[in-house]
């Protein structure tokens, strides 16, 4: 492969790569928690889309500190979760839009591109 090529070729991933970034948004992915009693879904963005919580958790308005500390924490674990389960699909999605383009060469890594 020429350098001409070469160049061809990174400007051919970089479009694709730009063009898969802007459908990360409909890439989406949901955390669990508590046994499923809080949902948290992102998207490939990692902005947060929606969050569910099971009714029983939140009966009264007086809910106790120790319940109110015990949601938040399945919250924070179910938004965690989802985060890291986007971050997989989104490197993924960004991986095939570029699949194909450049020669398998040893030891280059565009994973920080990702």
């Amino acid at each position: 492969m020429n350098m001409m090529d070469m160049f061809g070729k990174m400007k051919e991933v970089q479009s694709r790569m730009k063009d898969a970034q802007e459908t990360l948004s409909a890439v989406t992915e949901t955390g669990e928690s508590g046994a499923g009693l809080v949902k948290v879904t992102v998207n490939g963005l990692k902005n947060v889309l929606k969050i569910e919580i099971d009714p029983d958790l939140i009966k009264s308005s007086e809910t106790p500190a120790a319940d109110r500390e015990m949601l938040q924490d399945l919250i924070v674990a179910a938004t965690n979760k989802a985060m890291s389960n986007v971050e997989t699909k989104a490197r993924e999605h960004l991986k095939q839009a570029t699949e194909g383009l450049l020669p398998n060469i040893p030891g280059l890594n565009l994973d920080g591109l990702m």
